[in-house]
């Protein structure tokens, strides 16, 4: 297996005590192989007799160095220090350690959200303390315990859940609490998440036309309403056929003019009559027929 230098997956958190109280650095570490490591304070290496009852472990990974009670000499810098044959690592973190007290205070509350299925979720809060509070997640109503799913995570005063992937059953009403000896607060909101079936479908996009095209398309109506009037007018004119009346342009089609009888019969009444009431000043030729002779 190939070697690797030591590496903090989570560095040491700053931590801010009441006096007389128990104060906590932890931080993970990877490497191979197995980093050493050593503790300091204001640059100096911590020792039981420098820091009499502190507690110090490093077991999988994790490291840890537990105050059981702190006083004002305790505040200071404090550092971690990983080492192995492939290099080293440190980090660094304050302890601050204060006669006052002052209740847990949301400067960074959860915020409601909606979510496609599959999506990570990243809920965040941000919360003071003194001293600091303890942080915890609850869906509805009941505690999350961090795991492979679900990850809670903090830096500095950030604490955030992470959910890997999401799916409709996560949905549901997720709160915080933070508590210290001084009192205690509370941030909720909703979380939903969609499944594929509810998803939103997406608007039709609108047509926009500009004024140019609107005037083009204006001024084309108008001039095929203008061709179809002027083509109906040059259908109209006046004929007189067989005493029906029909209206045409004159000089659009030439008038039509009546046939000569083909028989010596005598005109009828209603011919002579269409004929005498017509005074139209047409340029149609009305033509006579001959007048019988009569038979002996």
């Amino acid at each position: 297996m190939s070697t690797q230098a030591p590496t903090f997956t989570q560095p040491l958190q700053s931590v801010v005590a009441l006096e007389g109280s128990a104060a906590t650095f932890e931080a993970q570490i990877s490497g191979n192989p197995v980093p050493e490591v050593s503790w300091f304070r204001d640059g100096q290496v911590l020792t039981a007799a420098a820091l009499p009852g502190a507690q110090i472990s490093f077991s999988d990974g994790r490291a840890v160095l537990m105050i059981p009670a702190v006083t004002a000499a305790h505040s200071g810098r404090f550092s971690v220090r990983a080492t192995n044959g492939a290099g080293q690592a440190t980090s660094t973190a304050e302890l601050l350690v204060t006669a006052e007290t002052a209740p847990p205070n949301f400067i960074q509350r959860l915020q409601s959200m909606t979510v496609r299925q599959g999506s990570q979720v990243r809920l965040d809060v941000r919360v003071t303390g003194i001293p600091a509070p303890v942080v915890k997640f609850y869906r509805e109503g009941a505690e999350i315990q961090s795991s492979a799913d679900f990850q809670i995570v903090q830096d500095g005063d950030l604490y955030s859940l992470l959910i890997a992937e999401a799916f409709p059953e996560d949905s549901g009403t997720y709160s915080v609490s933070a508590s210290n000896s001084s009192g205690r607060a509370t941030s909720t909101a909703e979380l939903l998440v969609q499944g594929e079936e509810e998803a939103v479908p997406a608007k039709k996009p609108k047509t926009i036309i500009s004024a140019s095209q609107i005037s083009q398309t204006r001024q084309t109506r108008v001039e095929k309403r203008m061709e179809a009037h002027y083509e109906a007018t040059a259908m109209m004119h006046m004929q007189v056929e067989g005493g029906v009346v029909t209206k045409q342009l004159a000089h659009k089609t030439p008038p039509r003019v009546p046939p000569k009888p083909t028989s010596k019969s005598p005109p009828s009444q209603v011919t002579k009559v269409s004929a005498a009431r017509q005074q139209s000043p047409s340029p149609v030729r009305h033509v006579k027929g001959p007048t019988p002779t009569p038979v002996r």
